[in-house]
Order: structure tokens, then sequence, then C-alpha cells
């Protein structure tokens, strides 16, 4: 295989459409919610060069794009997917690592977050200089949150007033230490029962 992962440009928009029917087949397939993306958003994030492509001398195979908020304060990264056919290659970390690079650069002063249930991602995030960190230093921007009115989990989030579901907040800050990021230790087994104790609260019956 020969996977180049890169910037998006104009050619790249014939993929808006498989990107989100992959990004929706994997939420179904792992049975967790998700935000919803359309062909029309995923293209508008191309055509600003905020998201990077993986391909494989022409076939789709993984993405990710970038969200600013509170005027380039806080960057966020979404959609990251790869394509069934090349999981389990190290690709979505080789995607992550791309547009974590490209996030620094694009926007330095900018704080990088992301709320996510997956603990592969987490574990990314984590080698990234990621920390757990509790909603209430995300950002504030409402149009953050309104995006996760798609997502099953949307109630929980309103009931706990967006301080609180299913989802790991986490956080890195280019100031702490912006040219050699710290490491936060990754223990799966605790993200694992945090993650099953939220469950057992907020979908109890």
């Amino acid at each position: 295989m020969n996977i180049s992962i890169i910037i998006t440009q104009q050619e790249h928009y014939k993929y808006s459409q498989e990107i989100c029917d992959t990004i929706e087949l994997s939420a179904l397939l792992r049975g967790t919610g998700i935000a919803k993306r359309t062909p029309e958003y995923i293209q508008k994030k191309m055509e600003s060069k905020d998201a990077v492509i993986a391909l494989d001398n022409g076939k789709f195979a993984g993405f990710c794009y970038i969200e600013s908020w509170e005027h380039g304060k806080y960057v966020a990264h979404s959609g990251l997917i790869v394509h069934p056919d090349y999981r389990n290659l190290g690709l979505a970390k080789q995607i992550k690592s791309k547009v974590f690079e490209y996030s620094l650069e694009k926007y330095p002063d900018a704080k990088i977050f992301g709320i996510t249930t997956g603990l592969a991602v987490m574990k990314i995030n984590s080698d990234l200089g990621y920390k757990p960190v509790p909603f209430s230093e995300l950002t504030t921007d409402p149009t953050f949150w309104s995006g996760c009115k798609t997502c099953a989990n949307f109630e929980i989030l309103q009931s706990k007033e967006n301080k609180m579901c299913l989802c790991t907040g986490m956080l890195f800050d280019p100031k702490e230490k912006p040219k050699d990021p710290p490491k936060h230790p990754f223990n799966i087994r605790v993200l694992n029962r945090l993650k099953l104790i939220k469950q057992a609260l907020f979908l109890k019956k």
C-alpha cells in the first residue's frame, strides 16, 4: 500500500459522501452515539483547507477535519475515520498526528480539545500530550455543543447542562510546553471503568 496523508484540495470533494457513509456505518457497528455530518459540511471543510485525507493510490483510506471556536481560541478535531479496509494498520494515529501538527501550524495559539467515547482515540490523544479534563475547560460556544444534537446521547448532555456526558473531554494546551508536549499516563483500565460507570449512571432505565 502507498498511503499518503495530505491537506484536502478541490480534487478531494468527490469523497465527501463516502466519508459521511463510512463515519455513520462505523458508529452503528460500535453502537456509539455520533454527531452526523453531511457531504456539504465535509466539502466546506475541504474548501477551507481544514481537513486532511488519507488516500491509497486514489482510494479513500481515512479522514479528519478541524473546527475552530471562540475566534480561534479553541480547536477541535472531528470526523476521524479510517476505512474498514485500512484498519488495524496504525493509520488512525498517523492521521491524528498529521492533523494535530497541522493545527499547531494553522492555529498556533489555540487550545486543542476533543470529546470521545473511543478508548483508541483517547490513547492517541494521550500520546500527543492531551489530558482528560472536565467539560468546563472546553469551549463554551453553543454552536459546538449544538453539533451533538444528532448524537443518540444528546439528551444526557442536555440534562447535565453541557457539563458531562458519556464522552470524555481531553485538552492540549500549547502554552504548557509547546516544543515537547508533556505525556500524561494513559491507563486504559481506569478510563474503561470510568466509561462503564457513566453508562451505568446515565443509561439506567
